[in-house]
C-alpha cells in the first residue's frame, strides 16, 4: 500500500509504504534488531506501556536530538513504560551512537533487516528505504493512543504532545 501527501524531506514529497495506522487501532507486532544483533519483538514488552521514537536516521541533528530527548525523558518516566527508538540504522552503527551519546535508558533498534516495523506501523520511505520520523505510543494492550509522522522529516516531532499524551495514558493505566 502506498500513501502519498503525507510526508516531505527538505520539501520534496515522499511516499510511505505500509497501512495507515490511526490512534484505537492494535498496534502491529515487529521484529526489529537490538545492537548484540537480538531479535527484538513487540511481545518482549508485555504488560508495558511503550514509546516508539522512530527516526530516519541517528547520524543526522534532529535524529540525534530525538533519541537524546526520550533517553533523557525516560529517567523520569514510571518503571512499567518503556521507550524505544527505531531506525534504519545497522545495529553496530546504533551501538556506537548509543554509547557516545550516552544513551542509557531508551533502547535503540534497527529495522534494516526486513523493514518489518516500518511495513507495518505505514512509515517506511518507498524512495530511501528509511523510516519517516514518527512518535507512537502504544499502552499496556497493545493499543495505540498516539500517533504523529512528522511532515517534514528534518523538523523535531512535538515532543511535549507526546509527552503528554504518555502521562494520560499511564495515569489511566493507573487507575484501572
Amino acid at each position: 500500500m502506498e500513501r502519498t501527501g503525507i510526508i516531505k524531506m527538505k520539501g520534496k514529497p515522499l511516499t510511505l509504504l505500509g497501512p495507515d495506522i490511526k490512534v484505537g487501532d492494535r498496534a502491529p507486532d515487529f521484529s526489529v534488531l537490538d545492537v548484540a544483533l537480538a531479535e527484538v519483538r513487540m511481545g518482549d514488552f508485555a504488560g508495558k506501556t511503550k514509546i516508539i521514537s522512530v527516526t530516519p536516521s541517528l547520524d543526522t541533528p534532529v535524529c540525534d536530538l530525538q533519541l537524546r530527548r526520550f533517553n533523557s525523558e525516560a529517567a523520569s518516566l514510571p518503571h512499567d513504560v518503556v521507550v524505544l527508538n527505531i531506525s534504519m540504522d545497522l545495529p553496530f552503527a546504533i551501538a556506537r551512537f548509543c554509547t557516545t551519546a550516552e544513551i542509557d535508558r531508551a533502547k535503540a533498534l534497527s529495522d534494516h533487516r526486513d523493514a518489518v516495523f516500518g511495513a507495518a506501523y505505514g512509515v517506511l520511505i518507498k524512495e530511501l528505504r528509511l523510516l519517516a520520523r514518527s512518535i507512537f505510543i502504544v499502552d499496556k494492550n497493545n493499543i495505540i493512543r498516539y500517533k504523529e509522522i512528522v511532515p517534514e522529516q528534518s523538523s523535531h516531532p512535538d515532543y511535549e504532545m507526546a509527552l503528554r499524551v504518555l502521562h494520560e495514558v499511564t495515569e489511566t493505566e493507573k487507575a484501572a
